[in-house]
């Protein structure tokens, strides 16, 4: 994949790819006009979009309705290593979800294509040309 950053201004960054253009900004604490999202949050937000997928992907197939279904997220952060410790997922089933899918749902989840490269991550090589 290939992917083009473009300075837009200020602390706005966007990243083109495809026919898309990924918007950021930064806080206005960090000097930003807060009219995207920071690319950290962009990277939280992909690991649970990526698990949505995944878990509706599931849902679908099998007919299961996702009306009453929520996938939460957060995170915990380390002070000492400025770096996030823990990112914890909750899939909120609802009622009427199936008792016998509980444990595959979870395991689907798991599936995620993010959080496996965060698992098990890609060299990321950087050079000036």
């Amino acid at each position: 994949m290939d992917l083009q950053v473009q300075f837009s201004g200020g602390q706005k960054v966007d990243v083109v790819f495809d026919k898309f253009t990924v918007k950021t900004d930064q806080p206005v604490s960090s000097g930003g006009t807060e009219t995207a999202p920071d690319p950290f949050s962009l990277f939280l937000s992909s690991i649970a979009a990526c698990t949505g997928i995944y878990v509706l992907r599931f849902c679908q197939q099998r007919k299961i309705s996702t009306d009453d279904m929520k996938i939460l997220m957060n995170t915990d952060w380390n002070n000492e290593k400025k770096l996030i410790e823990n990112i914890n997922i909750s899939i909120e089933t609802g009622d009427n979800f199936p008792e016998k899918y509980r444990e595959a749902v979870i395991h689907v989840a798991k599936l995620c294509t993010v959080k496996r490269h965060l698992e098990h991550p890609p060299n990321i090589n950087i050079n000036v040309t």
